[in-house]
């Protein structure tokens, strides 16, 4: 199963965003992505280099998956190569995100680590370069 993992990244839930990106970009990380949720930020992508933390906004876990904004505050984002592969290794673990597509092109399964961290599994297409 380890060689099905590509990369880990922290999706901190939030009241809001905003007041998290000069902590960030201060640290000379820089705002890849941002998707509004109303007047504010639902969602934000910052990198440096290889690495990568995200935030989502908690108005935004509730309308994207309810379940999960009673969970935990502190997700867990992690890009796979075989994504059907890693879920048979994950039978008997709370489902948190059932199998689905997103708009953003991945294909997503999560579930509830043994100590409550809620793990999201996501495969992309490989890239076209």
């Amino acid at each position: 199963m380890d060689s099905l993992v590509k990369k880990l990244t922290p999706v901190i839930v939030v009241e809001e965003i905003e007041s998290a990106l000069p902590f960030w970009t201060g640290l000379g990380f820089t705002l890849d992505t941002s998707v509004p949720e109303g007047d504010r930020l639902g969602f934000a992508i910052l990198s440096h280099g290889t690495v990568e933390v995200m935030y989502q906004s908690m108005e935004s876990v509730r309308k994207d998956i309810p379940a999960l904004a009673s969970l935990s505050r502190t997700n867990l984002f992690i890009e796979v190569e075989k994504l059907e592969q890693l879920i048979h290794g994950l039978k008997g673990y709370e489902v948190t995100v059932p199998l689905r597509d997103t708009f953003y092109g991945s294909k997503e399964y999560g579930v509830r680590a043994p100590c409550g961290t809620c793990v999201t599994f996501a495969e992309f297409p490989p890239s076209e370069a």
